[in-house]
């Protein structure tokens, strides 16, 4: 009989040859679980040892949280996480659209959520990660409700997993360069962060006439002058669909409310480079500028028939910048809304022309790079997924 079980990965580093073994995971691991201290002892909180729960498991590698414990904290009610271990969300409502899954970059507790997981001596930590990345597909698939919500992995079912590995030092040749991808994509991911820090910040100088552009001779622009949304141009709502007609791929998307498209259509009915508004939803108040052709939703508003005192680039960043502002506009518990008249009666502080068009060059070009680092991460992201699936057995 032949053993067409596949042994080893499609892509290998050279000098490597031998089947990789296989067993449980649950055989080559040891797993603790988290918890809570009082909340009602303050000597337990407020210290300066992370306290890792899902909000907090941002990225692969954990050194940090919004919570903290104390010393003492970390010996009542919690557990201490060593540098190196694996930190995996077993139960949460994230679990239903991702696997939080990292490596504690330092001595770290964590809660009643979270399984650290530590590898024996035949396993490198990090390579039992790059495993966990590559699996997420696959654990996705064992899920299961919690009936409140929640989605929660078995424990004993995780132990349970097949598992198959090389030679510890293929291992950590495998992990080192994995880990060099993950390093690259999170040093670009700093990079976008900061440019949007600065860009929030300068936003609010400009919008707060802190920053005040200049004519190209240097002199002052005229003051600005508060002006109504509605006298600045027409609020139309879109048309709905059916989901019968919404495609997942296809030549136009269709905004209808959310901060993505809520599908694709064969059709269009507003021009490419318009500024569209959420009109309903749990994301109602949602600035976005479309810069295709698109349907526009029941549940979109866009803005038509600009006037000449308004210049669109700046428009768009302006109502960004008001974005909590029309947000706090909406109405109704169920399925909260904004009323068209709410929106026209929107006041802004609106410069001359020519300032305008100053400022929306200076944003757009933030903008831009934005974009290029926004591509830069997804192209990796891509790449680091590819090498996971040829990378390991």
């Amino acid at each position: 009989m032949i053993d067409n079980v596949k042994k080893y990965p499609k892509l290998r580093f050279l000098n490597f040859e031998k089947d990789w073994e296989e067993g449980s995971l649950g055989d080559f691991t040891s797993w603790k679980s988290g918890g809570t201290p009082s909340k009602e002892v303050e000597d337990y909180w407020n210290g300066n040892i992370p306290w890792i729960s899902a909000s907090s498991m941002i990225g692969t590698k954990f050194s940090d949280s919004e919570k903290k414990v104390t010393e003492l904290g970390s010996k009542k009610g919690t557990r201490i996480a060593k540098k190196g271990s694996i930190l995996l969300l077993v139960r949460g409502s994230m679990l239903f659209n991702k696997i939080p899954v990292g490596i504690a970059a330092k001595d770290v507790t964590f809660n009643q959520d979270v399984k650290a997981i530590i590898p024996n001596d035949e396993i490198d930590k990090e390579f039992l990660l790059q495993w966990f990345l590559k699996s997420e597909k696959s654990l996705l698939g064992i899920v299961a409700g919690t009936g409140i919500g929640a989605g929660k992995l078995d424990t004993k079912e995780l132990h349970s997993l097949n598992f198959k590995f090389p030679s510890l030092p293929e291992q950590q040749k495998i992990a080192s360069f994995l880990s060099s991808v993950d390093e690259r994509i999170e040093l670009l991911e700093r990079k976008k962060e900061k440019l949007e820090a600065y860009k929030k910040g300068v936003m609010q100088q400009i919008f707060s006439q802190k920053i005040h552009f200049k004519h190209d001779d240097g002199s002052e622009f005229p003051d600005w002058e508060e002006k109504r949304l509605g006298n600045i141009c027409d609020i139309v709502k879109g048309q709905q669909l059916n989901k019968s007609e919404l495609e997942m791929e296809g030549t136009y998307p269709a905004i209808n409310g959310g901060i993505e498209p809520s599908g694709y259509s064969g059709d269009w009915n507003t021009e490419a480079n318009t500024i569209t508004i959420s009109e309903g939803g749990n994301s109602c108040g949602f600035v976005n500028f479309i810069k295709t052709k698109f349907w526009s939703g029941g549940h979109c508003y866009t803005l038509q028939k600009i006037s000449k005192i308004a210049h669109v680039p700046f428009l768009f960043q302006l109502l960004k910048f008001n974005e909590k502002k029309i947000m706090k506009l909406r109405v109704g518990s169920g399925l909260p809304n904004i009323q068209k008249g709410d929106i026209q009666k929107l006041l802004l502080m609106v410069p001359c022309l020519p300032e305008q068009k100053k400022i929306a060059v200076f944003l757009n070009t933030i903008d831009e790079n934005l974009e290029t680092l926004d591509s830069q991460i997804q192209g990796f992201r891509t790449w680091k997924k590819g090498l996971l699936q040829q990378m390991f057995v």
